[in-house]
Parts: structure tokens; sequence; C-alpha cells
């Protein structure tokens, strides 16, 4: 506030300091009331030039939410239970929405793991090696960093050291970590079934990592895919009868004499 009022202070200065010197090349002549009128003229000219300077310069800050559109729902099925949707944002990251709605047509994310799974942290995934190296075919992204918080269940492109360097893998934030703001590009933000993200199994790697079944744009109309059910538990063998041990032969009574 005190930055756009200085820049109102300035830009009106210099409005009426421009006005009396050309009044004053123009020879005058017009009598005091004129004159007053000209310079009020003036200064309502540059305070709505310094108001619309100082909108200008105020950085818009995307909306925290956006209608739901299927067109941008990516749709996670995991082995974890059930299928989580991500309310993907092509208005603050459109590179990296546009690279997850290719690789998942491709079928590309269909049965990869979560290979980096940090309690409290994040959940990791994307990644063909299934050990954090890997990646798609297709070259790396530029960063699309922006002004969108890292909280709980933001979705959130991983990469190496490089900026430039994100490809295939993702991860899902678990509780806020705003240390990652403006380092990495968030491009989404879950808006049902956090429950089965916060199911996935956790390790690096975890021992029974969770994976995703399928991934889906919701508006190309995929159902639900659902883990099979576990086997059930193999019946215990039925327990042989016991055998009584034989009794003693008895021995033949003595003859009497």
């Amino acid at each position: 506030m005190r930055f756009t009022s200085a820049l109102k202070t300035v830009a009106i200065g210099f409005a009426l300091t421009a006005s009396s010197v050309a009044f004053a090349q123009g020879g005058g002549g017009g009598g005091g009331g004129a004159e007053e009128m000209k310079k009020a003229e003036t200064a309502a000219k540059a305070e709505q030039n310094a108001k619309s300077l100082g909108a200008q310069l105020t950085p818009q800050l995307p909306p925290a939410t956006i209608p739901a559109d299927p067109q941008n729902i990516w749709d996670l099925d995991l082995s974890s239970g059930g299928r989580v949707r991500i309310q993907l944002r092509p208005d603050i990251a459109p590179k990296h929405v546009e690279r997850i709605k290719e690789l998942t047509r491709q079928g590309f994310y269909n049965g990869l793991k979560f290979h980096r799974v940090i309690p409290g942290f994040m959940a990791q995934g994307g990644d063909p090696k299934g050990d954090g190296t890997g990646g798609s075919t297709l070259p790396d992204l530029k960063a699309e960093f922006n002004p969108m918080p890292h909280l709980r269940g933001t979705l959130s492109m991983a990469r190496a050291q490089s900026e430039d360097s994100a490809n295939s893998q993702f991860f899902i934030v678990l509780l806020p970590r705003m240390q990652l703001d403006k380092k990495y590009t968030v491009f989404g933000r879950v808006i049902e079934g956090m429950q089965y993200v916060d199911a996935i199994h956790e390790g690096e790697p975890p021992a029974d990592p969770t994976v995703i079944l399928q991934a889906s744009i919701e508006s190309d109309g995929k159902p639900p895919v659902l883990a099979p059910p576990p086997p059930p538990p193999a019946p215990e063998p039925a327990a042989l009868p016991s055998k009584k041990p034989a009794a003693p032969a008895k021995k033949p009574a003595p003859k009497k004499k």
C-alpha cells in the first residue's frame, strides 16, 4: 500500500508540474478560474493513471480453486483401495498438465509403483525404473514455478538438481511443506480420495509398494479399476485322530494246583 501511495504522489506531482509548464508556454490569459479547473482535471487524470499503474504492479495470484472440469481431472486408481481424483491446473502450469495428459493416454503410468513414500511428507511415483532415476522418452520440461503453495493434497512435479529436469515423476504432498514453494512446479491438487493417498505404503522403497492400477483423464470415461481381493487364507490341515497306545498284553493268570 505504501508503494502504491508513493506512486500516486509521484504521478500526481509530475502531472501538476507538467501542466504548469505547458500553461506557461501557452502564454496565460485564461483567468484564475480556468487555471484552477485545468489543474484539477490534470490531477484527476494523474490519479487515475497512478491507480492503473499500481494495479499493474500488484501481482495477480491465481485462484486457489477452479471449477471442476472432466477434461482436467486426473484419475488414479490405486491398489491402496480406490480412485483418487486430482484437479489439474493448466492455468498455472500448462506444459506440465499437457505432459501428464499425454503420458496418461499412452498408458505410461499404468502399473507403476510409488517408489518413495515419506511419512508426513509426500508420496512419489511415475518412475518406470522404480528407483527414482527413470522417466519417459519425452524431453524434460521447462520449470513452470508459480505462487501456489505445497499444501496437503498438492500435486507437484519431481525433478533432479536442474530446475528444468522434470519429466514424468510426480509427488503428492501429505502435509504442508511451504519450503518447496516456487522450487517445484505445482500443477494440481487432490479433490477426492485423499484417504487412498494416505494408505500408500511407506518406504524408500516400500517393501510392498502401492501400484497405480490405472491412470486416466476423467473426460475419457474409463471406469475405475479395483485391486483384486486378497486370496482367502489356506485352510488349516485337518488334525489326524490320535492313536491310542495298545494296552499291554495281560499276563495269563497262574494255574491253580
